[in-house]
């Protein structure tokens, strides 16, 4: 097995892996920036080095210092969690360059997966079904017309390039099309270094929904069941499940097998997902994620197989630990990502010091947090604090488990969206599995009943806070009195 492991990233992604390879025996190496210096990953690791200032592109996307850093330190492998350089073909290039095991899918995989239009050509290829569209890029405004007018109107312009919702451009009618094409090329350009767009049918308020896979070295194929990630803002996914009240039994093989075929036919090794747009019964391919994912841990939760694990084994050269026929999916699971944003002006980002920190516990509780009570949330970097994740014998009780768990999360200091998830998980069409990636536009009540909770329930949350803080007060008094004791010795 590996001896030691960088991993390059930072946050609750870089403290997970190294959980994992804590368990497995294997050190571990944290990379940081400035910004993350004294930082729970940080510390955690068995060695971090510093490798450059705050901004991302002079630290966490610097190739060459992670790469000089994993060769000084002498890691045998590098894990990239997800984000900054995880699906870069360039950086699985450059491991492999310096004999040094990139944990992860190869260098021509990801390339090929990373490509939007040459990933729908391989699907269609495959006969695996796709949102209706085009499988080529578009830069003329007129060949755009032509393919908008053949698929009909409402469409979706998409960085062939890049994900994460930036640069997709909803287009409702011709007028608009031209100007729509310009603006999300240069969208692309500037977020992704590429251009190339491409165009699709867009598909009223479908699920999301995604197959997790994992493959190894010796052609085994798998997946895990799915996860639905409906619940999102500006196409960001903020609340996640397993397994899904929109499929049957029939369905849920169904795509798994079509997303098997999908890993087999592009020659996948690793963990990643195969992701889908669902609707009116049928589904369709919308692209492959060659990563482990924020969500993963949901599917831990009701299959009990340690992702991040197999992950690292698959890369050492070692065959799946587990089957297709040995997957079970047992309970639910949902997963609420915690962040600092005000959720009553915006869901902007809303960096700063955290006073006091106590995360819930008890049965069927999963915090994964890259913060803790002596922490802060950086300006310079997305704004989760923690996953929170909880496990029920039903999705009922899931849902029941959650609301207690988030009345239990007590962060001061900064404002987060825990009075929206409290919404979502007290709202009748979540109870009752209405999913849609448009719940949130069309909830419109959902700020007033935040702000119902936030009142109902401020005497409690004023009074555990105070617990919080004081404890923290108390922490401080004894520290000091310790140091005055000592100095009085002396």
């Amino acid at each position: 097995m590996f001896e030691k492991i960088l991993v390059a990233n930072r946050g609750e992604i870089a403290v997970r892996v190294m959980r994992a390879c804590r368990e497995m025996g294997i050190r571990t190496v944290a990379v940081y920036s400035e910004a993350d210096r004294g930082s729970l990953f940080a510390r955690y690791a068995d060695e971090a080095h510093l490798i450059g200032p705050a901004p991302a592109s002079r630290s966490y996307l610097d190739i060459d210092a992670i790469i000089r850093t994993a060769i000084e330190s002498g890691a045998d492998a590098i894990h990239p969690g997800y984000g900054f350089l995880a699906e870069n073909p360039r950086f699985a290039a450059a491991c492999e360059a310096e004999g040094i095991r990139f944990i992860g899918p190869s260098a021509g995989v990801l390339e090929l997966v990373g490509d939007k239009v040459a990933a729908r050509r391989a699907m269609v290829e495959a006969g695996v079904p796709v949102v209706p569209g085009a499988n080529e890029s578009v830069a003329d405004p007129d060949r755009a017309r032509e393919i908008a007018r053949a698929i009909g109107f409402p469409v979706m312009i998409k960085p062939a390039g890049g994900g994460g919702g930036i640069g997709m451009t909803i287009v409702e009618d011709e007028a608009s099309l031209s100007n729509a094409l310009k603006s999300a090329r240069s969208i692309a350009d500037t977020a992704f270094g590429i251009a190339d767009v491409y165009i699709e049918k867009y598909l009223h308020n479908p699920r999301h929904i995604e197959i997790q896979i994992l493959g190894d070295s010796e052609g085994n194929i798998i997946h895990l069941g799915e996860r639905e990630c409906s619940i999102q803002r500006r196409h960001q996914k903020l609340i996640e499940e397993s397994p899904s009240t929109a499929l049957t039994s029939e369905l849920r093989a169904a795509m798994g097998s079509v997303a098997v075929d999908a890993a087999r036919r592009v020659g996948y090794q690793g963990a990643g997902t195969v992701e889908f747009l669902f609707s009116e019964q049928k589904f369709y391919f919308l692209e492959v994620n060659a990563r482990i994912q924020v969500e993963h841990p949901v599917t831990e939760m009701v299959t009990g197989i340690d992702i991040v694990k197999e992950q690292i084994g698959i890369d050492f050269g070692l065959p799946l630990s587990v089957r297709q026929h040995d997957i079970r999916i047992s309970g639910s699971a949902i997963e609420c990502r915690i962040n600092a944003e005000d959720p009553f002006g915006g869901f902007v980002p809303a960096p700063g010091r955290i006073r006091g920190y106590h995360p819930p516990a008890g049965p069927g509780i999963r915090v994964d947090s890259g913060v803790c009570s002596s922490g802060s949330v950086s300006p310079y970097y997305d704004p989760m604090v923690a996953k929170l994740i909880v496990w029920g014998r039903d999705r009922d009780e899931s849902i029941g488990r959650m609301q207690r768990a988030l009345q239990e999360y007590i962060i001061t200091g900064i404002r987060t969206n825990i009075p929206f998830h409290r919404a979502v998980m007290e709202n009748r069409r979540f109870a009752a599995g209405e999913l849609g990636t448009h719940f949130i536009e069309e909830e419109t009540h959902l700020v007033e009943e935040m702000k119902k909770i936030t009142e109902r329930e401020n005497s409690l949350t004023e009074r555990l806070s105070k617990v919080v803080e004081d404890k923290k007060r108390v922490a401080a008094i004894a520290a000091a009195a310790a140091v005055a004791g000592m100095q009085g010795r002396e």
